[in-house]
């Protein structure tokens, strides 16, 4: 899985990359800070099922604090994005050529509306022209990919007799995008399948297809400094686009992860509170951040680990799922609920199989739940927090 950052240039999108994965990247308060794209591992959460169970989980992948299960997924945080990105302006072409193979992608807006649609300095900006321009540009970039081949895909769908679905899947395959997702976004359009259509079918279907293929959830970022007016239009821009939106803070987030991992105090991502440590070891301008930051915190989470938990669980309808090897819950090392692997809405008991080794597919009998002893077919579509044991001839 991958979840794509995107926003205007100085939005606070490498900021909430960094808070996201910790990882070492550049964060400066000017347009374009990233010229190239960086990924790194962050990690969607939930409660793990050890509480349930009364055990203590021993994940290989990922950790698990307070019976909360951190799963790793990957980020990728790319270049700002500026009106008219599509026809090549600021990085726009390298910009959305890196979001070919993201899943979901989460927006970051300044809700401060001290930047404009081009990351510099202003005031008074309108909060919601960034999320307006934006999904403009994330349509038109796929517009342009369908428009570019259309004449070649109507002669194809004439002279090899396939069907327009199949044209599609091939055209956008490189998009990671499915045979599902194009007859949703042809039945969503309204489309039959003839081949010919105007300007206005074209773009009606491209916006419905980019809705399905590359879901959008808004971070509305640095409500620290914003006003409550910009966050309430915001909300209220959202709502009536059909958009989730989260409100939070990056930089509050990035202070609190950094604080912790350097052993100052304990926090878990996505929590409303955190301990301190060693006071002894923090100076005075530490002691008054933290301070201010656990006022914060009483009024409003980070918001940082909740937008990609809903990016995951609310948007893709990922579900966890725990395999293991026997009633012990344990993998042959005899490590606890060892593995959390997410898994698509509608996958069943053979795809969790095939997740874990191709040979357990090939070989499949029946799946195990571990809850119950009941024995489960190839086609058992799995349900959240499962846990399943998968037997094999």
């Amino acid at each position: 899985m991958l979840i794509g950052i995107v926003g205007k240039p100085n939005a606070g999108k490498s900021t909430f990359f960094k808070a996201a994965t910790l990882a070492d990247v550049e964060i400066a308060n000017y347009a374009f800070t990233t010229i190239k794209a960086n990924q790194a591992i962050g990690y969607v959460s939930t409660d793990c099922v050890e509480a349930e169970f009364n055990v203590r989980c021993r994940p290989r992948h990922g950790f698990c604090i307070n019976a909360k299960r951190f799963i790793p997924v990957k980020l990728i945080d790319v270049a700002g994005l500026v009106p008219k990105a599509h026809e090549g302006r600021g990085l726009g072409n390298k910009f959305l050529d890196d979001l070919r193979q993201a899943d979901v992608l989460i927006l970051i807006v300044d809700t401060s509306g001290t930047t404009d649609e081009e990351g510099k300095p202003t005031t008074n900006y309108d909060v919601c022209n960034d999320v307006r321009f934006i999904i403009d540009e994330l349509n038109a970039w796929m517009l342009q990919l369908l428009k570019k081949d259309w004449l070649m895909l109507k002669r194809k769908i004439k002279i090899e007799h396939i069907s327009l679905v199949d044209a599609l899947a091939e055209k956008f395959s490189g998009l990671k995008i499915t045979h599902e997702q194009i007859k949703k976004a042809i039945a969503k359009a309204g489309l039959s399948e003839t081949p010919d259509r105007s300007d206005e079918q074209l773009e009606n279907f491209v916006c419905c297809l980019r809705s399905i293929a590359k879901p959008i959830i808004v971070f509305g970022n640095k409500i620290d400094i914003a006003s409550k007016q910009n966050i309430t239009k915001l909300e209220q821009f959202c709502q009536q686009q059909g958009l989730s939106v989260v409100f939070g803070s990056a930089e509050i987030e990035l202070a609190l992860r950094e604080a912790a991992h350097h052993g100052l105090i304990k926090y878990v991502p996505g929590s409303s509170t955190f301990e301190i440590f060693a006071r002894e070891k923090l100076n005075e301008k530490q002691r008054q951040a933290l301070s201010k930051i656990k006022m914060f915190l009483q009024e409003h989470p980070t918001g940082v680990q909740e937008v990609i938990n809903k990016a995951v669980f609310g948007l893709l309808k990922y579900k966890v799922v725990y395999p293991v090897e026997n009633e012990k819950l344990t993998d042959k090392d005899g490590n606890v609920l060892p593995d959390a692997l997410l898994m698509p809405e509608h996958a069943t008991a053979l795809d969790l199989a095939e997740a874990i080794h191709s040979d357990l597919a090939k070989n499949f009998v029946a799946a195990i739940d571990v809850r119950t002893g009941k024995r489960l077919s190839k086609d058992y579509v799995l349900k959240h927090n499962d846990v399943i044991r998968i037997v094999t001839s």
